[in-house]
């Protein structure tokens, strides 16, 4: 059995369809709030054993404790715009934090979310060293970003201290990913789906314009990870069970929002057209110009699978989702 928090959200719905094609034979147990939009969709093509919400996740981990194989947990406070920092330290750090406790006790593995957001600005840089000192130099900009580097900090500490651990652990620290299943997301979608609407209707796009003198308007650079790349180091963790750690997932290269974009347009054999607009006033002091993973450490731990490059994912992703009557995979 695994069990995959977040699992009808974005990178977890993912991995729910990846687990069932690689291992038909095996429960997936999906543990998420589904509300009253379409989330549900994510996983409506799944063959799911079982959809626990959060409120009743232990009980079921209770009843089933012979039964889990790994829980994967994505499940978290994900938009860096959420301001009460109480309701996320609930559910980002001290949720994650009991899933590890009961994991080392369980003998179960763990893989979780952390984010790239942990990083802040980025003058620290972006390598991903897990030691306590190293933690100890990143400042994130937002309260989400806090509460995982909170959370990869305790690892930290525990490391330090010998305390307990699951069997196999991996934090991974996910840069920008775009891909099939986001739609509910809503403002925190990627760029790919905010601007395939226009493109798609040969309408300009609109970018933010650049506030900072060494980058051009649309210049601003981001780390773009394709998701079904994402899904792939999960499954790889998963099946070299003696590799754990804390590690970047990105590509290691990064592109301009400017790329991106008119990488949608190309995916539609359009002219890319596109407008620039002021940064918010309220984000463009702790706006990021600039993330680029450090992979050395996941390469140097066996991943040797080559990461999509930009205009490819985004091809794939409005050819075969976007452009789709069902946009879902």
């Amino acid at each position: 059995m695994f069990v995959i928090t977040g699992g009808a959200g974005f990178i977890g719905s993912n991995i729910v369809a990846e687990l069932e094609k690689r291992y038909p034979d095996e429960k997936l147990v999906v543990v998420d709030r589904l509300r009253d939009g379409e989330k549900w969709r994510n996983i409506a093509k799944r063959d799911l054993y079982d959809i626990v919400h959060p409120d009743d996740l232990y009980d079921f981990l209770v009843e089933y404790v012979k039964d889990v194989k790994a829980i994967f947990h994505m499940g978290a406070i994900s938009a860096t715009t959420e301001t009460d920092a109480d309701k996320i330290i609930d559910n980002n750090f001290r949720l994650t934090s009991a899933l590890w406790d009961w994991c080392s006790d369980n003998k179960v593995r763990f893989i979780y979310a952390s984010s790239a957001a942990t990083y802040g600005d980025g003058e620290a840089g972006f390598v991903d060293d897990q030691d306590r000192n190293s933690l100890s130099n990143f400042l994130p900009l937002n309260a989400y970003g806090w509460s995982k580097h909170l959370f990869d900090r305790t690892v930290a500490r525990g490391e330090e201290k010998q305390a307990p651990t699951p069997p196999q652990w991996a934090g991974l620290k996910f840069f920008n990913v775009y891909g099939p299943n986001e739609y509910h997301k809503g403002g925190q979608k990627s760029v790919v789906a905010h601007v395939f609407p226009d493109a798609k209707q040969n309408l300009m796009c609109r970018l933010f314009k650049s506030h900072h003198p060494d980058y051009e308007d649309g210049g601003q650079l981001r780390d773009f990870v394709w998701v079904g790349d994402v899904v792939d180091v999960m499954m790889w963790l998963y099946e070299n069970p003696t590799v754990s750690g804390l590690f970047n997932v990105g590509t290691g290269k990064a592109r301009s929002f400017k790329d991106l974009a008119e990488s949608v347009y190309q995916a539609m054999g359009i002219e890319p057209k596109i407008h620039y607009i002021e940064t918010p006033e309220n984000i463009r002091d702790k706006y990021q110009y600039y993330t680029q993973a450090n992979m050395d450490k996941l390469r140097a731990a066996g991943y040797d699978k080559p990461f999509t490059e930009l205009e490819d994912g985004v091809r794939q992703y409005v050819q075969d989702f976007l452009n789709q009557d069902d946009p879902f995979k």
